[in-house]
């Protein structure tokens, strides 16, 4: 299962195991910052996991899909430099790559069910082991019938005791790694809405956000 330690995919966790699936998790740094991996592994474990991969996939991410993006000058609508859509695929390799190493027969993520993330992981789980069969929960009628929005996660995870941050949930949501950091919201994709975002808020920062500074990874 590909696990963030997020209120989403912990509860993921904890459902699979209720419905007697021994999960292997497994977490990627692909450069999202400042990540609490042993945290992820405890809350992990914590939860259910009877193992879980934390693996290290800087290095690839730059040298196999970030340099030939940038070589074939690969940007969506002018100014989307793609930086979530290519670390998806790194990512999706790691996992199928240990789920063959556990001898698994399921893969499962987060996902939404509306969203292209779920494409992006399936289809390149397909294309590297297509015998592997994805459990995709957002798109699991049973599952959407139990939990139909954040207020349903956070009765699940106190009932579960989950660990979770229960503050109110932002109206954007970023997604960062060694390549960018890109911002989505809600309310403020409507023209006409006016709302304060954060400082940092930017459709794509540079190429490699974190170059020259210690904790970048590989430049």
């Amino acid at each position: 299962m590909a696990y963030s330690g997020g209120l989403d995919t912990s509860v993921i966790l904890v459902w699979l195991v209720e419905k007697g699936y021994d999960v292997v998790c497994f977490c990627a740094n692909v450069g999202q910052g400042e990540e609490d991996y042993e945290a992820v592994r405890a809350k992990a474990l914590g939860c259910g996991a009877s193992k879980i991969y934390i693996e290290d996939l800087r290095a690839e991410f730059v040298t196999d899909f970030i340099y030939p993006a940038v070589q074939c000058n690969a940007i969506y609508e002018s100014r989307y430099l793609l930086g979530t859509s290519i670390a998806r695929p790194c990512i999706a390799k790691a996992q199928v790559r240990i789920a063959q190493l556990e001898g698994a027969k399921y893969l499962s993520h987060g996902a939404t069910g509306k969203g292209n993330d779920q494409v992006r992981f399936e289809m390149c789980a397909q294309a590297l082991d297509s015998s592997l069969v994805t459990i995709a929960p957002w798109r699991d009628a049973q599952f959407i019938q139990k939990f139909k929005g954040r207020v349903d996660l956070l009765a699940y995870a106190a009932e579960h005791n989950i660990p979770v941050d229960a503050t109110p949930k932002a109206p954007y949501s970023l997604d960062a790694n060694l390549f960018h950091t890109s911002y989505e919201s809600g309310i403020g994709h409507h023209q006409i809405t006016q709302t304060v975002m954060p400082d940092r808020l930017s459709v794509c920062d540079c190429y490699c956000r974190h170059a020259g500074e210690p904790h970048g990874g590989p430049q």
